[in-house]
């Protein structure tokens, strides 16, 4: 008898490397059996299972199992049957092969070789719990099937919306101030469950989504070891054939999957994601190098781990109730942005940036390691988030945004060493203060510099200013004498760092009060009293524009010892 079906181009999906779109959903038998225009009735098997459909097949064979791949609805008008089937094991041998191959439902058609459906085999439907459902005479084979194409269509539009969504709502986070946990809800949103950030050493950096049981939080933790390169992660488990991750799937029921993946608490490796894959393991006697990904099960709870950026050591963890086609595709476009803003941004610069801290710590001169760094002119950065305190892991992110992983995190404030050939641009939720290009014998003075910059750009609420580097009036003074009258001049206040950099603010900022309090991070009564301060130990008129010209020109030559941040 000739075979014929009815299935999807991606019958028995092959997961890629890079999941562009999810595999196509099945179609649950009770939407099937909903349609009015089929008719179709079920009348064994259980009432409500939960039961999926991949396809339609249709066989008349005596022994379908070898044309079956899994999760079909199985339709036959039963010619296949002899006349003495009802009185052996015919139909107990039939159902049962069925069940064995993995098949989801079989759909029995009255007309026109029988006229109702044989009670044995609604006796072994029963009794193998093999959904059972009466096909009526005026509805065809080609209609169901039909049908389920015409489901499986709806399904698919409905996940390729749902995950073309959650893959903008995942850029759109990436872009935000703090993009690491806004990526992190996102995608604890989008899959209904727990995400977390790993790091190097293992410590959950950031978390978003309802945290799962002590259980499932350890049997993570333990599955992220899997995956985190280094000696003491876990060797790989490996299966005995390509890992699917549930939800995927390859058409078989639960308990009849032919090639089944390996049972719960087994870690199994997903497919590799595109920015974290590896090669392949060599026929060394090396160490194996640790999955890109990993997946587990426990107890209705399911768990992935992915591995971020080339062998850093950061893992996303993920724990969700439950495992559509589309969430590994999600995860994955959450795991590429987030290998993006905690990774390395260039191949060997962190041996480059080892060897350059070694060889200042041993006395070599700065000029002479900022090749290894990546450039010989650079600028320093000083920049503070609108609405709260930085962390480490906002600080990579900006660092990352910034094109360079030299940064800084102080207690307020995060400090970024970047190549002045790298155009500095603002980022939504930071103000930035940007010094002059200098060599590496000015970086001092160029963190000075970022500082004011960044003080400016408080007080006057710009998202960005630059240390102005232009010729100025000092430039036609000899600098022996513009700093020596400088000397003298404000000799007075020089003694107290706090009166000289109120005073330099307050002019710089063209006298405001308010502002020069936001600059500094005081009072504004307190700035008017250190003001009035300079302007008695200077017995100088501040209101005077020629006395205003001459302190900021002395303020200019006028460098305090350099203060850590």
């Amino acid at each position: 008898m000739e075979e014929t079906s009815t299935m999807p181009d991606q019958s028995v999906p092959a997961v890629p490397s890079i999941p562009a779109v999810p595999p196509t959903p099945p179609v649950p038998l009770s939407a099937l059996l909903a349609r009015e225009d089929l008719a179709l009735r079920l009348i064994a098997g259980p009432p409500d299972t939960g039961t999926v459909i991949h396809w339609a097949h249709t066989s008349e064979m005596a022994d379908p199992y070898p044309y079956l791949l899994g999760g079909e609805l199985l339709l036959t008008a039963g010619v296949h049957i002899p006349d003495a089937a009802g009185s052996g094991t015919y139909f107990d041998d039939y159902v049962s092969r069925i069940v064995a191959a993995g098949g989801a439902a079989l759909g029995f058609g009255v007309a026109p070789v029988h006229d109702t459906v044989p009670r044995a085999l609604v006796a072994a439907c029963d009794s193998y719990e093999l959904p059972l459902v009466e096909v009526p005479p005026r509805t065809t084979f080609s209609a169901v099937a039909r049908a389920v194409w015409q489901l499986m269509a709806q399904a698919r539009h409905a996940e390729l919306r749902r995950v073309s969504e959650a893959q903008q709502s995942l850029a759109t986070a990436a872009s935000r101030p703090d993009p690491v946990p806004a990526v992190l809800r996102q995608l604890a949103q989008r899959v209904g469950g727990w995400a977390v950030l790993y790091g190097p050493e293992g410590a959950e950096l950031a978390t978003a989504g309802r945290k799962p049981g002590d259980t499932a939080r350890t049997a993570l933790n333990e599955l992220a070891g899997v995956v985190r390169p280094g000696p003491t992660s876990p060797g790989p488990v490996a299966p005995t054939g390509p890992a699917t991750p549930t939800g995927v799937g390859t058409g078989t029921r639960a308990g009849t999957d032919r090639t089944a993946p390996p049972a719960t608490g087994c870690p199994v490796p997903l497919p590799p994601v595109a920015a974290t894959t590896r090669p392949a393991p060599s026929l060394s006697p090396s160490p194996s190098p640790s999955p890109s990904s990993a997946s587990d099960t426990l107890a209705g709870t399911h768990l992935a781990a992915y591995a971020l950026g080339p062998g850093q050591g950061f893992v996303l963890g993920v724990a969700a109730p439950r495992r559509d086609p589309g969430d590994h595709t999600i995860v994955s476009v959450a795991a590429v942005l987030l290998s993006l803003l905690t990774g390395e941004h260039h191949s060997g610069a962190g041996a480059a940036r080892s060897s350059a801290l070694v060889r200042l710590l041993l006395g070599a001169a700065p000029e002479a390691v900022a090749p290894l760094l990546g450039g010989e002119r650079w600028v320093v950065v000083h920049a503070r988030p609108d609405t709260h305190a930085p962390d480490a892991v906002a600080a990579s992110a900006l660092g990352t945004a910034l094109g360079s992983p030299l940064v800084d995190l102080a207690q307020d404030v995060v400090r970024v060493l970047v190549p002045a050939d790298r155009e500095t641009t603002p980022q939504p939720g930071w103000t930035f203060g940007v010094s002059a290009p200098s060599d590496p014998r000015e970086w001092a003075l160029a963190d000075t510099q970022a500082a004011r910059a960044l003080a400016r750009a408080r007080a006057t609420r710009t998202p960005l200013v630059h240390h102005a580097a232009r010729p100025a009036l000092a430039d036609l003074v000899p600098a022996e004498d513009a700093v020596s009258h400088a000397r003298t001049l404000l000799a007075p206040v020089a003694g107290t760092p706090a009166l000289t950099e109120t005073l330099r603010t307050w002019l710089s900022l063209h006298g405001s009060w308010d502002r020069t309090a936001v600059a500094l991070s005081v009072h504004r009564n307190t700035v008017r009293q250190r003001v009035a301060r300079c302007a008695a130990l200077l017995a100088a008129d501040l209101d005077d524009p020629d006395v205003r010209m001459e302190l900021w020109f002395a303020l200019r030559q006028h460098q305090p010892a350099r203060q850590d941040r």
